[in-house]
């Protein structure tokens, strides 16, 4: 369940109570949003102001996430099957299927752009949770995320070379910064080249040149 209401009654209590009861959960259940205090009218009497609550109940952000997702995928009329894993840094989705190369894309636009929408549902539903961190989610079809890796790494030794053969700086394309992280990290021990990142998202992109 994840539809909020809005209650009204003579006190913000008395509010929070009926909602509660209409949607059968208890306080730790729900974010209470209070939308308006009561007010008494002249004197006392006359035009008085009711409270009102919002009550939404709290939602798993990998839930919501997930459903999100297989909304987007049946909609791309592609059946699948989400299997999601996590480690200290992030959580790892991973779309199950055949003929995925569609929710790749070319050099996996489609997967990037469904990864970013995935981390705003999520972190717009975890923000409404007490102690809120912020998840991050990383998307995966077909093993892309592994041979793309592959791809750059051999990128990066190689242009590498090329900075030390003719002393010039090369400019690689824009990426996202999951992928920018594999380039420094593939250069970091190479003392003859230095990696530096330019430039503003989504056109950020990294400049390999001599150390």
């Amino acid at each position: 369940m994840n539809n909020s209401i809005e209650i009204s009654a003579r006190s913000v209590k008395e509010a929070t109570e009926m909602a509660l009861q209409e949607l059968k959960l208890t306080k730790e259940d729900v974010i209470v949003e209070i939308l308006d205090e009561p007010s008494k009218g002249f004197l006392g009497i006359l035009g008085g102001k009711m409270a009102k609550v919002k009550v939404t109940p709290k939602t798993d952000p990998l839930s919501a996430t997930k459903t999100f997702l297989q909304e987007v995928t049946e909609q791309m009329g592609l059946q699948v099957e989400i299997k999601s894993s996590q480690d200290n840094e992030y959580v790892k989705m991973e779309f199950i299927g055949e003929d995925l190369g569609i929710l790749i894309g070319r050099r996996g636009d489609t997967l990037d752009a469904l990864q970013y929408l995935a981390n705003l549902v999520a972190n717009r539903q975890n923000n409404l949770q007490d102690n809120y961190e912020r998840i991050r989610i990383i998307l995966d079809a077909e093993d892309y995320r592994e041979r793309r890796e592959e791809t750059l790494i051999k990128l990066a030794q190689k242009m590498a070379d090329r900075v030390k053969k003719t002393g010039r700086k090369v400019v690689l394309e824009p990426m996202n910064p999951q992928e920018r992280r594999i380039i420094h990290t593939a250069l970091q021990e190479d003392g003859a080249v230095q990696t530096i990142s330019e430039g503003a998202e989504p056109f950020r992109r990294i400049i390999i040149k001599e150390a």
